[in-house]
């Protein structure tokens, strides 16, 4: 009996004892493995993610934006795992997030790069040696023409006044031709001999014009070889006795040139209209393109071929100052159709002669471009009573 109970004793201790080894195997044991397994499979997803997204950083860190929106990412699937998984997730955002803003910084663009080399060679080489953004080299307003006083034998250029001067062969004969181009038709002036509105007061084309500091000059129309023709000049009514059969050409306020006769206007609503210079000699070469001079209505002398001075206009504010010689043996001069002809190929819409033979005259820069004779016999130049020039 004694026997049996200690049996019994025996196997009961042994069933508890299993018992306990069962419980203590599934609580210490088999929890910590399912534990082990989830963390296992939730840092194999964190770390595809992630993989997923340096590559997606990688990629708009080279295109220069913002990494904000991986970084917030990239922390919200480390809340999944681990607090350390977290914590990479959160450095990585930040680094990915610095990094693509130093790239934004030092981006720039290739074509802007390339312009940048174009205009200005050292300070883009500067740029590239640096490797930062440097302010964008400050561009010059440059008009036209240039602010840069250009002074040569040919050409002369302000930040108002351009000309350039050219030769030309033109039936055997020299013609001289200065293309001025102006920002304001203040700048086409005209002066009397001696400072002095009179009858037969005059001086040299080249005198008056270095008495006026002109820049360029030619001879004028002559006035005071007459006692009527109307007279205006620089905006001053000085004559206003009507000379027949006389075309007068007005340059006005706004640089515009308009032929007129003494039967159309008289000089006070010409000057009342806003005219600022009104010549008297004639005639009218060319109006609106069309040539309105010919052989058959040339008087004798202007059929002949002789130094001939005129003035014309292109477009707006642009002029023509044309001067030929003649009477010698190396130029024979021009008739007016000849002129004409050739101011017109010149682009001349409106021209108009002055005076000629011995009074045609260039001076430019102070220097005689032309060579002015009466007879042929000398190159000199003749008294005048006015000039018209470019000039401050």
């Amino acid at each position: 009996m004694a026997t049996s109970y200690k049996a019994a004793a025996i196997a009961y201790a042994a069933a508890l004892l299993g018992f306990t080894g069962f419980l203590m195997l599934d609580t210490f044991v088999r929890s910590s493995a399912k534990q082990t397994g989830a963390t296992e499979i939730n840092y194999a997803l964190f770390a595809d993610e992630t993989k997923e997204t340096a590559a997606q950083t990688a990629e708009q860190s080279s295109a220069g934006t913002d990494a904000s929106g991986t970084a917030g990412s990239t922390a919200s699937s480390a809340q999944t795992g681990s607090q350390t998984a977290a914590e990479t997730a959160g450095t990585t955002g930040a680094e990915t997030k610095k990094r693509s803003a130093q790239t934004q910084q030092a981006y720039t663009d290739p074509l802007s790069e390339a312009y940048a080399a174009e205009e200005s060679p050292a300070k883009s080489a500067d740029t590239s040696a640096s490797g930062s953004e440097t302010a964008a080299p400050e561009t010059e307003t440059v008009t036209e023409p240039p602010v840069e006083f250009v002074n040569s034998d040919t050409v002369y250029q302000d930040e108002n006044i351009r000309i350039a001067i050219s030769e030309y062969t033109e039936n055997d004969t020299a013609v001289y031709v200065a293309d001025v181009q102006l920002s304001s038709a203040e700048y086409l002036k005209t002066a009397f001999a001696n400072d002095t509105f009179g009858k037969n007061v005059t001086a040299k084309t080249s005198e008056i014009a270095a008495a006026n500091n002109a820049i360029l000059a030619v001879n004028g129309d002559f006035y005071g070889t007459h006692n009527s023709g109307y007279v205006i000049r620089n905006g001053i009514l000085y004559r206003e006795t009507d000379r027949a059969n006389t075309d007068y050409l007005c340059i006005m306020a706004d640089g515009s040139f308009f032929i007129t006769t003494g039967a159309e206007y008289t000089a006070q609503e010409l000057l009342d209209m806003g005219t600022w210079q009104c010549f008297m000699f004639g005639p009218r070469l060319i109006e609106n393109g069309i040539i309105n001079v010919d052989d058959n209505s040339e008087v004798a002398r202007a059929m002949a071929s002789n130094p001939r001075t005129a003035i014309g206009i292109v477009d707006e504010l642009h002029y023509l100052f044309v001067v030929s010689d003649g009477r010698t043996s190396e130029s024979d001069g021009l008739s007016l159709s000849q002129l004409a002809e050739f101011m017109q190929r010149l682009g001349a819409q409106t021209a108009y002669n002055l005076d000629g033979g011995g009074s045609s005259t260039m001076v430019f820069n102070g220097s005689l471009i032309n060579n002015p004779t009466t007879s042929g016999r000398s190159i000199k130049e003749r008294s005048v009573s006015d000039i018209v020039y470019i000039g401050y």
